[in-house]
């Protein structure tokens, strides 16, 4: 490997622990914000080192085929301590206000879908149920005007044969029906022998 490839693949690697350094501050800022769960912060954890070292090897491997030098760690480490010594205070600021600017952003768009979606199919909702309401009401009063005496007819011709189907109290259907029977039968005798 020549003297230049080496020097690119510092540089690379100087980029790459930069790059790493933004990458945790975000996470470290947005987890802090956003109070993930204690069992999740070991995932997501994992996650990271599992995607930076991914992300490493691919940029190692692309500046000089993926071979391991002392240079390689010591560009890392470098990277990594000019970040935090000069832009970690700069990213933690910037991911902050990102995150202000999203939630105002989302509460924004909450409030326009309330307003505009959510509170006129709240106002039909109600507007339909009123509309029920009445139409219960008068189906109702309808109900009352038309059916009624139709009802009060009907139960003033046929009270004597229902008070006569009715079961008197204490006795069972089938000593009513029996009795009725009887009665009936000696009726119809009575009948008979008059003439």
């Amino acid at each position: 490997m020549n003297l230049e490839t080496q020097w690119i693949t510092l540089l690379w690697m100087l980029a790459s622990g930069g790059i790493l350094g933004v990458v945790f501050d975000s996470y470290r800022v947005i987890s802090g914000q956003l109070h993930f769960p204690r069992w999740s912060i070991h995932v997501l954890d994992l996650l990271y080192w599992v995607a930076a070292a991914l992300f490493v090897f691919r940029v190692l491997y692309h500046s000089n085929q993926g071979e391991l030098r002392f240079y390689v760690f010591l560009g890392l480490l470098i990277g990594i301590w000019i970040y935090f010594l000069f832009l970690s205070v700069i990213t933690e600021r910037f991911v902050l206000m990102l995150m202000r600017i999203s939630n105002k952003i989302y509460r924004m768009l909450v409030r326009t879908i309330e307003i505009l979606l959510i509170a006129p199919l709240k106002w039909l909702v109600n507007l339909i149920w009123l509309m029920l309401g009445f139409l219960w009401t008068g189906i109702v009063f309808l109900l009352r005007i038309t059916f009624l005496p139709v009802w009060k007819l009907i139960r003033w011709a046929f009270g004597p044969i229902w008070r006569k189907l009715r079961v008197p109290e204490g006795w069972t259907k089938v000593q009513h029906w029996a009795a009725m029977w009887r009665d009936r039968s000696l009726r119809l005798l009575r009948w008979f022998n008059k003439e």
